[in-house]
């Protein structure tokens, strides 16, 4: 039998709500991974699991026995909160009974394997978890090779960045970069930069993302800093109908993305001489 910790004061439970903190998050070097899904997804990944705690009266299905397993067979101490001290823990509406405490996972540059033809997401200075959430989701939606996150004002060891990734933060190669190092990378793996702007004059459909590209999307609020807009090799917009000048970060995203997952696909359907 497990010993439940009820109590919302307990030392366990504290500590976890104080990962909410990012400089907590950064000085010890581990984060906090809620939900059925985004769990599954981390321990495929084989992401160091240090701790599971679980609440079974939240649970919503019959798999998470056997996640639980999983996890304490690779390691994870695996405690049992009762429903109050888990909602004092949980980031959600409705929690799911589970959350891990994982070690945070390398996020150099030099760590990205690129495939013949890369394609990347490249994001400057997002604000909001779930944007940059949802741009790892569509990431992998689209296969990218990476996604390199750019002068960070979000951490993407943020909980609602895990959640609005639905876990995809795990199945994407990420790296964590200043600007010029960002650049000066993609230069010397002859990546072309397109950087998307509303002021540019070529339309994103326009744009030739058939070989190795970089797409490469700015903050919410401000867009992409003039050394992007200065440096890339080209400048493509998505054109507007309405009023407004530009669609949200995460959205502009994946329309870009998918032209150049759509480009891609055309280009290898067309049969070579012979064939």
């Amino acid at each position: 039998m497990h010993e439940t910790i009820t109590s919302v004061t307990n030392a366990r439970v504290k500590r976890l709500v104080k990962l909410r903190n990012r400089r907590e998050r950064d000085a010890s070097g581990v984060f906090l991974i809620e939900g059925y899904r985004e769990l599954s997804r981390a321990v495929e990944a084989g992401l160091t699991i240090r701790e599971i705690y679980v609440c079974p009266d939240l649970f919503l299905g019959d798999n998470e026995h056997a996640l639980i397993e999983r996890t304490v067979a690779a390691g994870a101490e695996r405690i049992e909160l009762g429903p109050e001290a888990f909602r004092k823990v949980s980031y959600r509406d409705r929690p799911e009974g589970l959350v891990g405490l994982a070690d945070q996972f390398p996020t150099t540059l030099d760590r990205l394997s690129l495939s013949p033809n890369p394609l990347i997401l490249v994001v400057e200075s997002i604000e909001k978890p779930g944007n940059l959430g949802t741009m790892l989701r569509t990431a992998d939606a689209a296969a990218v090779d990476a996604v390199i996150v750019c002068e960070p004002t979000t951490d993407p060891f943020n909980p609602n960045v895990v959640r609005a990734s639905l876990g995809c933060l795990f199945l994407v190669p990420l790296a964590i970069s200043s600007t010029p190092d960002a650049m000066r990378w993609l230069e010397n793996h002859g990546i072309t930069t397109f950087a998307a702007t509303p002021a540019a004059m070529v339309p994103h459909w326009q744009a030739d993302f058939r070989g190795p590209a970089a797409i490469a999307i700015g903050s919410e609020q401000y867009g992409l800093t003039e050394a992007w807009l200065r440096e890339s090799t080209v400048q493509v917009r998505i054109p507007m109908g309405g009023r407004v000048d530009s669609l949200n970060a995460a959205m502009a995203a994946g329309v870009i993305l998918f032209e150049a997952v759509r480009q891609r696909a055309a280009n290898e359907s067309v049969p070579t001489d012979g064939v």
